[in-house]
This record gives structure tokens, C-alpha cells and sequence, in this order.
């Protein structure tokens, strides 16, 4: 008789050096955390608040509700600088006991060491992604809208010309087939902070049928989350030009996005946007023809896609450079992490301002500082090892 072979499934194995490594890596990586945030809110919002409570009469509860709502976007900043502090620290401490010859005396490989490392950062990487894109642009608006509102400056007669919102959604054709494109393009001749006023909305969001609706005035209903749109028209129109149906109104409510109303209101800063918005936004730019707006749009999105890349490249140069044999103390590990960080952001902000002067893309001029820094890692690495 056959015997029958029982497949177990595989399972993912940390071995006691992967853990002892960890180990080494996780404490000085909250270090890291707590000093580089501290850093970062002191020089970027707490001179500043300090400086609003005394001169404006900034009062202390509201201070310390923005100063809290900051901490994301600094924790974002903090991540990757602490993973070369800490890589740096953990494999310059394990070189200078003479722990890692001791590993390679048994056949240990030396990528073998910089393994859990680099796994870390991929998990740190994607911590950093959610909280840069999701929660670090709605925590910035709220601290620039309550800080405003606190100091009296939102003006309720703001006026704004030319509003242009695209719309963009599934398409579904009369073939069940769906594409994703332009479903509206939202116009307003003026905004007044209340009211949106000489309307052309173009709707494309039905196949075969397009709709033109202009009004006089419109205003957002917040009790029913509607459109209350004032003396218009509406025109449906047929893709061969004619006109199927006209409507003529003093009063109509349409379920339409309230994002043209927040994109006119309080035009958003780059910190304050998402991927999304952001893209959002740069189609909005190419509509208009505005081409410097649209180049730095595009520099942003990349970088913000790029930011936490940072992690990896950070974790492998901190690892490559502190296995290497030598004697370095936390003082010099913590100098050399510092000098290391400042060239990347050089070179990042040249790429980035080569970049929106239109001599590199969006994406090389994004990217430069992280494929800089991986290729001198990875060579370090390389050096160490062979």
C-alpha cells in the first residue's frame, strides 16, 4: 500500500538571530521617533504657536489642539531618519563587540544580517504610505482651519473667480462595458463664500445623452446634503447636436458632489492633499492651461509617493554602513546619520526644483534622492560583502 504524504503548510520562521537583531534595532528606532518628532514640531509648530499665544492671544487649549494634530505629518518625517539612526546605532554596536565576526565564523552571511532590517523597513514603509496619504492631509487641514478660525481669519465675503472642477467616475456605456472618465465639468463664473454664482455644469455621466444645466445662483443645502440651484436651464442633449428636451426652472435640487463647493471654499495647500486630491487637482490644471501649477503638481504627487520609499533606502545605507569593521560610538553613528540626511534632502530638493523648472520629470526629479541613495547602499553593501 501507498502511503499517503501530508503536505503541512509553510510557515513563516524568525529565527532567534532575526529576533536578537530586531531586538537591537527596535529601541534606538523609537529613539529615533520621539527625538526626530520633538526636532521637527519644535522648529516647524511650536515657535510658531508659542509666538501666536503671546502676540495674537492664541488661546493655550486651541495651541495645544493644532500642536497635537501636527504630530502626524512630523511622524512621517521622523520614520525613515529613525531607521537610520537605528540601523546604524544597532550594526555599529554588533561590529564594534565583535558580534558579527562571531556570526560569520559560523557561516552566517553578511545580507543574511541586513535581512531583518530590510524587512522592518518595508513594514515601516507601508505604516509611513498610510499615514502620509490618509491621515497626515486630514489632520493639516483641520490644524490650518481651526487655527483660522480661532484668530477670526476665515472671511465669509471670500470671492473667487473662474471655479473649474472636473468630475471623474465609471462611465457605464449602453454595452454594459464601464470605462472610468470624465463624468462632470463644473463651472462657476464666482464664488462669494455663500453662494456659486453663473453655472454651466456639463454632464457626461449617461452614454448617448449629454446634459448642459446653467443657472444663476446655487447654493449647497447642508440639512438635506443637496444642490439648490436658482434660475436655470437644463438642456439634454443627443450625440448627433439636437436637442432632446429643454427645462426651465426658478428652483431645482440636484444630488450632485459637494467637492467643487470645498475646492472653491478653501483651495486646498499641497500638505493638506491626498494621491487622490491630488490628482484631482492636476487635472484641474491641464483643464485650465495652467502649466507651471500642473508641473508642480505632478513633482508633489511623485514625491509623496516617493517619501516613504525613504525607509528602505535609509535602512539599507544605515545596515551597509554599520557592519563594516570599525569601533563607532553612538555619538559618531549619530553624526554620520545626521550628515547623511542632510545630503539626501539636498539632492532631494534639487531634484524636486530641477524638476518643476521643467529640466527633469516629475518622477526622476521626485525620485532622485531615493535612487541615489539606494544605488550607494546597495554598493556599500555589495562592498561589504564580497
Amino acid at each position: 500500500m501507498e502511503e499517503k504524504k501530508t503536505t503541512q503548510p509553510l510557515k513563516f520562521h524568525i529565527s532567534l538571530m532575526d529576533k536578537y537583531v530586531l531586538g537591537e534595532i527596535i529601541i534606538p528606532f523609537l529613539f529615533g521617533i520621539g527625538l526626530f518628532t520633538a526636532l521637527g514640531l519644535s522648529i516647524g509648530t511650536l515657535f510658531e504657536l508659542i509666538r501666536r499665544v503671546t502676540e495674537s492671544g492664541l488661546f493655550v487649549g486651541v495651541a495645544a489642539q493644532i500642536f497635537l494634530l501636527r504630530v502626524p505629518e512630523f511622524i512621517v518625517l521622523a520614520f525613515p531618519m529613525s531607521l537610520l539612526l537605528a540601523t546604524l546605532v544597532a550594526y555599529s554596536r554588533l561590529s564594534s563587540d565583535s558580534e558579527i565576526i562571531a556570526l560569520r565564523s559560523v557561516g552566517i552571511n553578511l545580507f543574511r544580517l541586513v535581512i531583518p532590517a530590510l524587512i522592518f523597513s518595508l513594514s515601516i514603509t507601508g505604516i509611513t504610505f498610510f499615514i502620509n496619504d490618509v491621515v497626515t492631509p486630514s489632520t493639516n487641514r483641520q490644524a490650518a482651519v481651526t487655527l483660522q478660525q480661532a484668530l477670526n481669519q476665515v472671511q465669509p465675503n471670500l470671492s473667487q473667480r473662474n471655479i473649474l472642477y472636473p468630475e471623474y467616475a465609471d462611465i457605464v456605456s449602453n454595452d454594459g462595458s464601464v470605462n472610468y472618465g470624465l463624468a462632470r465639468l463644473f463651472y462657476a463664473e464666482e464664488f462669494n463664500g455663500n453662494q456659486m454664482k453663473y453655472l454651466t455644469i456639463l454632464d457626461f455621466s449617461r452614454e448617448g445623452v449629454n446634459q448642459v444645466l446653467t443657472a444663476e445662483t446655487a447654493e449647497w443645502n447642508i440639512r438635506e446634503n443637496i444642490w439648490d440651484f436658482f434660475n436655470g436651464t437644463i438642456y439634454a442633449i443627443a450625440t448627433d447636436g439636437s436637442s432632446r428636451n429643454v427645462v426651465r426652472f426658478q428652483h431645482q435640487q440636484l444630488a450632485l458632489p459637494r467637492a467643487p463647493l470645498d475646492f472653491a471654499n478653501r483651495p486646498l495647500s499641497y500638505n493638506e492633499m491626498s494621491i487622490s486630491q491630488a490628482q484631482s487637482y492636476l487635472e484641474t490644471a491641464k483643464l485650465e492651461g495652467n502649466q507651471n501649477e500642473a508641473r508642480k503638481l505632478a513633482v508633489k504627487i511623485q514625491s509623496k509617493i516617493a517619501l516613504p520609499f525613504v525607509c528602505i533606502v535609509f535602512a539599507m545605507m544605515g545596515s551597509a554602513l554599520g557592519i563594516r569593521p570599525q569601533n563607532t560610538g553612538k555619538a559618531k553613528s549619530f553624526g554620520i546619520c545626521i550628515a547623511i540626511i542632510l545630503a539626501y534632502y539636498i539632492i532631494s530638493f534639487m531634484g524636486e526644483s530641477l524638476a518643476i523648472s521643467g529640466i527633469l520629470n516629475p518622477f526622476m526629479g521626485a525620485w532622485l534622492g531615493n535612487i541615489i541613495g539606494l544605488t550607494l547602499g546597495s554598493w556599500l553593501l555589495y562592498m561589504n560583502i564580497k
